[in-house]
């Protein structure tokens, strides 16, 4: 589930849609939290369960922000780590005992900014090769040209795109194809949409 803001009416709709899912949710991975904190109060409403930890990365003035939610049951956390942009959490997975590596990321639009987001999450993979990988979020970058419909970023768009695809490849994660709509950012018009949210896993 992706969802924009975690406000009062946003805890409400969100635990609808969670209630909705057929399938059971064990990780809940949020961008653009907009909250600079939250509380045990707001995590449990959320998840729809006093059983539920969680980690945050505080929104600044109300602007992005990142937070994870998971059971204990499900997920054991062994080391954490809360970099510019992303979330990074290492553990256990106890139907199994096989060890992942999840990062949840919300990443700036400059591509100055996005470049040291890559590096630090290549310098995490290479370090951290055990275990599996998925590395999901707000990429705010696309692999193609038929991802951008509406606007236009042409020299922008080819360097990045460029850069986005040598680095998925270069940390050996495939692109999972998304359920649902084509495009996951839309212009309130609808005049511009760009697919800037993946879900990236590893080939193991």
């Amino acid at each position: 589930l992706k969802y924009k803001g975690v406000g009062e009416g946003g805890k409400v709709g969100l635990s609808k849609e969670i209630g909705k899912k057929k399938e059971r949710i064990d990780i809940l991975c949020l961008q653009e939290t907009k909250k600079e904190q939250v509380d045990k109060v707001v995590c449990q409403a959320l998840w729809g369960d006093a059983d539920v930890s969680w980690e945050l990365q505080p929104a600044c003035n109300s602007a992005g922000g990142i937070l994870c939610l998971w059971s204990q049951k499900t997920f054991r956390l062994e080391r954490k780590h809360i970099g510019c942009n992303f979330i990074y959490l290492e553990g256990i997975w106890v139907a199994d005992g096989e060890k992942v590596n999840i990062i949840n990321i919300y990443s700036l639009c400059d591509l100055n900014q996005k470049r040291i987001l890559w590096e630090q999450i290549r310098r995490l993979r290479n370090s951290n090769m055990g275990g599996l990988w998925y590395i999901l979020g707000h990429f705010n970058s696309i692999r193609r040209s038929s991802e951008r419909v509406g606007t236009c970023h042409r020299g922008q768009d080819e360097r990045s795109l460029q850069e986005f695809n040598e680095w998925i490849a270069n940390l050996q994660v495939e692109d999972v194809p998304c359920v649902g709509r084509k495009f996951t950012w839309y212009r309130p018009n609808v005049t511009a949409k760009s697919k800037l949210d993946r879900f990236l896993v590893s080939n193991e």
